[in-house]
Parts: structure tokens; sequence; C-alpha cells
């Protein structure tokens, strides 16, 4: 394995934890435009936490993808038809998600129910069926000598992979609460704040069943023992102080660490399967990485392009959540503010 073979797999692991971290919130927000808000107010209040950042957060997806199809075409090849249906679930999801955005925008109220279930329901899809992906890859799964998988109904959909993706769908749902309580004022912000420290509860169950099915289910620790162990209990660490810092009001403490929960989850998975890009049931007919990759000469070429323009990036990136730091009000409480005051009035 050469070094820019072993660069570019560290490459998408961190754009997949770019994804998992940004658009994580964003999924989260989505969820609890139907479970969190009590009226059409705090629903638009909602929405507008992210309104200027949810689509430049899908392009880490869209950069992951281009970054696996450059540099490892045969694992790009192997996982998109074999999981063909399921990315067809996560992009019906994440269409419905997007264009319910701008409907609701231009809907009269008593049509905007429609787009806020669907902006909901779209993100819940993708983090769920993300877990089921993920999950059912590092289980193992029938895989021919050519990269061909052959599966069946219960390789992708079994008991571990559908804790894999109840525990993802409730972290994103848990680091949107945390970023709303950030990112709002008003009742709100509180409530988001009462959700989350109900959930955590749930998540640390959540926790347990996942580690135990991963000892049993997969690999990780026999290859492994010391990093996944490790890693795990860093999960847990970063969920414990989340879940502190909600009841200290420690707002952005709370965001960080349920964000870097999800990026240390996507290393745990990451680590896991190294040196391997998928791992096939049949046996010795795993994909490796060092003989799923293009050639020395196009990692070379995409490595100076890359590193040339990812500080550009992040540095737009942070400059963009700076621009829009400030917390949200409730459109709808302003409005009757102003009116109440007399201004807006025509004398």
């Amino acid at each position: 394995m050469s070094s820019l073979q072993l660069l570019w797999f560290v490459l998408i692991g961190i754009l997949f934890s770019g994804f998992f971290f940004f658009e994580g919130f964003d999924f989260g927000v989505g969820m609890s435009v139907q479970s969190l808000a009590h009226d059409e107010g705090e629903k638009d209040q909602i929405v507008e936490t992210i309104g200027p950042v949810w689509d430049g957060n899908e392009v880490w997806l869209l950069t992951a993808g281009g970054a696996m199809f450059a540099s490892f075409p045969y694992w790009y090849a192997s996982l998109f038809s074999g999981y063909y249906l399921i990315l067809f679930i996560i992009l019906f999801g994440l269409i419905i998600r997007g264009v319910s955005f701008e409907f609701r925008s231009h809907m009269p109220k008593e049509r905007k129910q429609l787009w806020n279930w669907t902006l909901s329901i779209g993100s819940f899809i993708v983090p769920f069926f993300f877990g089921v992906l993920f999950i059912s890859m590092i289980q193992g799964m029938p895989i021919d000598g050519n990269g061909n998988m052959t599966a069946t109904f219960t390789d992708y959909i079994n008991l571990y992979s559908i804790v894999g993706g109840v525990a993802l769908t409730l972290l994103c749902y848990l680091h949107g609460l945390n970023y709303i309580a950030l990112r709002t004022e008003g009742p709100i912000r509180y409530r988001a704040k009462n959700y989350a420290q109900m959930l955590y509860g749930v998540l640390y169950f959540g926790l347990v069943a996942f580690a135990v099915l991963m000892y049993i289910k997969t690999d990780f620790f026999q290859n492994n023992f010391a990093v996944t162990l490790g890693l795990l209990a860093l999960i847990v660490v970063l969920t414990v102080i989340a879940n502190v810092s909600v009841f200290r009001n420690k707002e952005m403490i709370a965001f960080i660490t349920s964000g870097l929960t999800l990026i240390v989850l996507v290393a745990l998975l990451f680590s896991g399967l190294f040196p391997r890009l998928l791992i096939s049931s049949i046996p010795g007919n795993d994909l490796l990485i060092q003989n799923a990759s293009s050639s020395p000469y196009t990692l070379k070429i995409m490595s100076y392009i890359s590193l040339t323009i990812l500080p550009f990036v992040l540095a737009y990136t942070a400059w963009s959540y700076y621009i829009f730091r400030k917390r949200i009000k409730n459109p709808h409480e302003i409005t009757n503010t102003a009116l109440s005051s007399g201004e807006g009035r025509s004398y």
C-alpha cells in the first residue's frame, strides 16, 4: 500500500466526517420541525437556523462521492451497484428534503403542513439508511472475486443494521437539538434542551447495544482491539460531556461534542475497515485499498489539486458560519411585537 493510497483513504474518511458533523445537525433540525415546534412560527424559526447553510453542507457528501470515484473506482463501483436501492432511498430523502425548503416558503400557512412533513421525513430517511448502509457493510456482504455484490434483504436489513440506523438517526437528532439551542431565542431554545436531556438517557442504551453487536457481528475487536475499544470509549466520553453540558447550559460545548461524537463514529468504522474497503462474507474476496485505487499518477495530481483548494473551502465555510452566527427569533413574535408597539401603522 502506497502513502498516496493511504492518504486518500483518510481523506475520504475526513469528508464523510465533515458531512455527518455539518449535515448531521441539518438532519436533526429537519426532524425537529414536526417533533419540537408547537406552531408555524416556531417551525419557521427552526428552519431559519439552517436556511443559509443546509445546501452548502450537502457538498461534503458530493465531494466524498466524487473523491471515492476518482481515487478508488473499484470501491465506488462495488458500493454503488451493491447498495443501489438503499442509495436510491437516500437520494429520494435528500430530494424531498431539499425541495421542501423552497416549497414551504412559498405556500400559504394552511398548505405548509405537507412540506413540513416532507422536510422531517426526508431528514429522517437519510441518516437512518446511511446507518443501515455502513453497518451492513462492516458486517460483511456476499462479494465475489470480481467485486459483484449478490446480497439478499436480510444482508441489508438485520438487527445490527437497524440498531445502527436508529443510533445514527438519534445522534443526528440530538446534534440538531443542540444546534437549535445554540442558535435560537425564546421557548424553542429551552424546549430543545429539555428534549435533549431526556433523549441522552435513551442514547446510552443505544450505544451499549451498538457496542455489543459490534463485538458479536464484526471482526473489529479481533483485528484491532485497542483502537476499537478506545474509539468506543471516546464516543461514550463525548456523549457524557454533551449530556452534562446540556444540563449546565453550555450550549456551544454540547454542540461541538455531539458533532465530535459523529466524527469519532466515522473514524471507528474506517479504522475497522482498514486495510479493506469492503468486507466480503465470502473468504478471500475482501476489496483492499492496495488493489482498488486509481493509478499513482492520478492520485498524485488529485492530491496537489485537493490540498490547494481545501484551505479556501474551509475558510469560506468558517466565514459563512461566522456571518450567520446571531440567534434566530420567532418571526411571528417579532411581527406581533412590532404591531403592538405601533410600528407599521399608517396615520
